[in-house]
């Protein structure tokens, strides 16, 4: 008897640091889209935000998402770090190779799909795995109206059916709507620059990869988008 794939989502993102409005979202998701867990993707850097003097060690970053998905069905890996993939593109192709057992769906902002034209292979991406669209508050203007929904947009699944995701033929895109949530890694790092201090230094293991985190390079290497 074939056994079930377990449904998980995938959020990516710097997390410097995590914030609640991670973990709403992902709760949330949860829920909307029937999933066994999310995965949080701890990048080690960004190609569109490349350079970023702010951007804290990738230790520190994965630590405040640890600290952050406690208690829930959340995972936070760094995983990209281990794989050494640059883009998200290859991270996504190499998971879904990696992890057979795994329905995947991948989640993301709607600030995300405006730019998301600009990624690399993005057509690829929306091939690999299903998409849920999370609305971002003075994001969904833009989103609808971007580059890339000229061509995404024949693929959108009515409202209402994102619980039966792991059915369906890719490409494939849901747009969820929650409660907007206005918190932000950029409001958090204005409260607090120095967040990363304390935890820098902290002995760290990756929960999916059940490694220590490899050493870092003075220049992380850009993962994504």
């Amino acid at each position: 008897m074939k056994t079930a794939r377990r449904p998980t989502g995938i959020l990516g993102g710097s997390f410097n640091p995590a914030h609640a409005g991670h973990r709403a979202i992902s709760i949330a998701a949860l829920e909307a889209l029937g999933l066994d867990e999310v995965w949080w993707l701890v990048s080690p850097g960004n190609p569109l935000k490349d350079g970023a003097a702010d951007m804290a060690p990738l230790a520190a970053r994965l630590a405040s998402a640890e600290h952050m998905a406690r208690g829930a069905r959340i995972v936070p890996t760094a995983i990209e770090a281990r794989l050494g993939t640059r883009y998200t593109v290859d991270t996504l192709t190499r998971l879904t190779r990696l992890y057979p057992r795994r329905r995947f769906i991948w989640i993301m902002g709607a600030d995300n799909l405006a730019l998301f034209h600009r990624w690399k292979d993005w057509r690829r991406i929306a091939r690999t795995m299903p998409i849920a669209i999370i609305a971002r508050p003075g994001y969904d203007r833009a989103a609808l109206n971007a580059s890339a929904m000229g061509w995404l947009r024949r693929f959108v699944r009515p409202a209402g059916q994102e619980l039966y995701w792991t059915k369906w033929s890719t490409p494939a895109l849901v747009l969820l709507r929650f409660r907007p949530d206005p918190r932000s890694a950029t409001q958090a790092r204005a409260l607090k620059p120095a967040w990363f201090i304390p935890i820098t230094s902290m002995a760290l293991r990756d929960r999916l990869t059940r490694r220590a985190l490899p050493q870092e390079v003075p220049c992380p290497l850009p993962p994504k988008p």
